[in-house]
């Protein structure tokens, strides 16, 4: 089978040495993606929900920054610069005076070109721009407005949608799920240039009714959001559902942020402070109301949030009716009566807010937060959690720094829990030479440090027990060569997960990419990940703490075909092995043709893969293309072959339309999945279609 693999991969890569190339096609969703992978390269689960990022970077291509009036916040907030880059753009231009061409940012001495690139069909250049005081009314009347519709399901039939007796369904209640396979999303957004936006998402999963018993109202989630900026004193403010971000996300950070990829800028958070909430994830974002004030160099942020939760529910107490609950539940799934009965028992309260001074190279902010829960609550805690394991009320307090010297960027994050430990973290980002820059961290985040929601630069994705230097340097070799490489050293006071003793650990990045022309892209990764973990229980019952060994190398090749068409080809093998056992192996392999063009209403992408893993511990991920705003990172798992056709038809100027069909055949089992998501056969088969119209 891995023969085969080897040989379907070098027929691919000969494919595009018999076609002549035209210039590259410059279609908005084809830019969009590529600079969503530029971010995304490191974050692999296929857990998380990506909408912000995209709809941020929709939201400047169809509104671009105007360099020449702007601020340094709103440069930050495309993720596709750092503050080291962005002080020399603000400093070229208070020496030098108003940009004329975006060319000209190749005189400062930390942009190269790719950054143009990278940065230019979300900017523009502009010498007269208007400061006039616009109302509501004329915000509304000039917005746009985007309404999506979206449908989903898995073709084959799962377990828990199979035909049951009524006996059986009365005995076993949970069982079966209540609602039908389809997944259904509809969402409305309005923005005009980014200083406007509001808009409403609501969500079906599969398994759960729809206008019908448990939902009467039609979706189980429902999310609403008002967010407006940049009206004077007023920065800032969110109303319905949002996001608050601070410092380098130890203290307090909801929502995705990105871990450590081959841009060792990524290093470093950027936070915006408030950011409205427009996933369909249905925990991880506040519901209330927040507000940011700033004048001269001061910024203060406010926020509130009272929301309702999923708790593990384990009593209910006979003489308050108070419930007992051990855990909060984020699945967001309400597809059986025992989900049912979890469903919004409890509030979960915040109250917090920033404050920040700013001037030109420096900025110092603090951050508190407090948190409460409803009901009584009961942590169910194991052994390796019990440091951490929150109260019924909790509090946090942090200190978060940033500062600029000519090349050089400080900046860190000290925390502290009220009833618990201390947490901090420092980096530095320091460009030597145009062509090389260099990335350091240390961080500690003691074993009784109790974070509420954080997201700083680490090892787990908890921001606990954990103490580590992280060092990474870029080099630009020439025109066509880019080397990266970053290496992690962590270690572990107390027990973790599957870990039942102190352990340590190390992961190395490398990336090698070659750019010969504008039509051709490849590059080269190596990762490797050494770290504790238990070996199987011996015969006494107490697990032994052996090392755990994770290997990916992959190649991946793209290429501007003709103006036209584009192919992409990869290869990726892993490494796995536990203690003394067995090392394990996976391959995959994969070919993707892309076709876009703008004077034709149709453009499609498609993938045909093949892979071969040991088992689970040897699996591969790797990011789809699916409609906009969805996403899809399966894990290759076993043997066998996935495929999958995405396509878009412009029915018009306001009318999109995708369809969506991928299938996974597996060689190696007859049964796919488990409990009530079990097919019976070797194919899993999804399809989606969505409809976008915009007025």
């Amino acid at each position: 089978m891995k023969t085969k693999i080897v040989v379907h991969f070098l027929l691919f890569l000969l494919v595009p040495l018999f076609i002549s190339a035209q210039e590259l096609n410059d279609a908005k969703e084809k830019i969009i993606e590529d600079r969503v992978d530029f971010l995304l390269t490191i974050n692999e689960g296929g857990d998380a929900d990506f909408t912000t990022l995209f709809e941020q970077l929709e939201l400047y291509y169809q509104n671009p920054i105007n360099l020449n009036n702007t601020t340094q916040d709103e440069l930050r907030s495309l993720g596709l610069l750092n503050d080291i880059q962005i002080s020399q753009i603000f400093k070229h231009i208070e020496k030098n005076g108003k940009l004329l061409r975006i060319e000209e940012l190749q005189s400062i001495s930390a942009m190269q070109i790719e950054d143009i690139k990278r940065i230019e069909p979300f900017v523009v250049v502009k010498l007269n721009f208007s400061n006039q005081n616009i109302n509501l009314k004329y915000m509304l009347k000039e917005g746009s407005s985007n309404l999506f519709i979206r449908y989903s399901r898995i073709l084959e039939e799962q377990k828990g949608y199979s035909d049951i007796s009524q006996k059986e369904l009365e005995e076993k209640p949970n069982a079966r799920y209540l609602g039908s396979p389809e997944r259904l999303f509809t969402r409305y957004r309005f923005n005009y240039a980014n200083k406007l936006r509001f808009g409403i998402t609501a969500e079906k999963d599969p398994g759960e009714e729809f206008f019908q018993g448990s939902q009467a109202n039609g979706f189980d989630f429902y999310s609403a959001h008002f967010y407006a900026q940049d009206l004077g004193t007023i920065k800032q403010i969110a109303l319905g559902d949002f996001q608050a971000q601070f410092g380098q996300g130890l203290t307090f950070w909801s929502g995705l942020a990105f871990g450590r990829n081959p841009n060792i800028y990524t290093l470093k958070r950027s936070a915006p402070s408030l950011v409205p909430y427009s996933s369909a994830q249905e925990n991880l974002f506040l519901r209330g109301g927040g507000i940011t004030i700033g004048k001269k160099k001061w910024q203060l942020t406010l926020f509130y949030s009272k929301n309702k939760a999923d708790g593990n529910i384990t009593a209910v107490d006979s003489l308050t009716n108070e419930v007992v609950f051990s855990s909060i539940s984020e699945s967001g799934f309400h597809r059986t009566p025992s989900e049912l009965e979890d469903k919004n028992s409890i509030d979960v309260s915040y109250y917090g807010g920033n404050l920040k001074y700013e001037i030109s190279n420096f900025s110092i902010g603090v951050t508190a937060v407090y948190n409460q829960f409803g009901g009584q609550f009961v942590p169910n805690t194991r052994e390796y959690s019990k440091f951490r394991a929150l109260s019924e009320e909790n509090a946090i307090l942090g200190l978060d720094y940033n500062y600029l010297y000519k090349n050089l960027n400080l900046f860190g994050e000290i925390s502290k829990s009220i009833d618990g430990g201390i947490a901090y973290t420092n980096g530095a980002l320091l460009v030597l030479h145009p062509k090389l820059s260099l990335a350091f961290q240390n961080r500690m985040f003691a074993y009784d440090f109790k974070p509420l929601q954080s997201n700083a630069i680490g090892e787990n994705t908890i921001n606990n027990n954990e103490s580590g230097t992280f060092i990474g340097f870029n080099s630009k070799l020439s025109q066509k060569w880019n080397v990266s490489l970053l290496f992690d050293q962590f270690s572990f006071e107390w027990l973790q997960f599957r870990t039942d003793g102190p352990s340590r650990g190390n992961r190395i990045l490398g990336q090698i990419d070659y750019s010969p022309s504008k039509r051709l892209n490849a590059y080269v990764r190596f990762r490797q990940r050494k770290r504790g973990r238990n070996a199987d229980e011996s015969e006494n019952g107490l697990n032994e703490v052996v090392e755990e060994f994770q290997q990916l190398i992959r190649f991946n090749l793209a290429y501007q075909v003709t103006k036209n068409i584009e192919i992409k080809s990869r290869i990726e093998q892993s490494q796995y092995k536990l203690g003394d056992g067995q090392r394990e192996y996976g391959i995959v392999v994969f070919q993707d043709i892309v076709y876009r063009n703008l004077n034709v209403p149709i453009s499609f992408s498609l993938r045909y893969a093949i892979f071969d893993t040991d088992s689970y511990d040897s699996r591969i991920y790797a990011y789809e293309n699916d409609v906009l705003y969805a996403f899809s990172v399966p894990a290759y798992s076993g043997r066998g072959t996935r495929f999958y056709v995405n396509t878009k038809y412009r029915i018009s100027r306001s009318i999109d339309l995708w369809l969506r069909y991928s299938q996974t055949y597996y060689a190696d089992r007859s049964i796919i999945g488990s409990g009530k998501d079990e097919i019976m056969g070797n194919t899993r088969s999804e399809v989606k279609a969505q409809l976008r119209i915009k007025f």
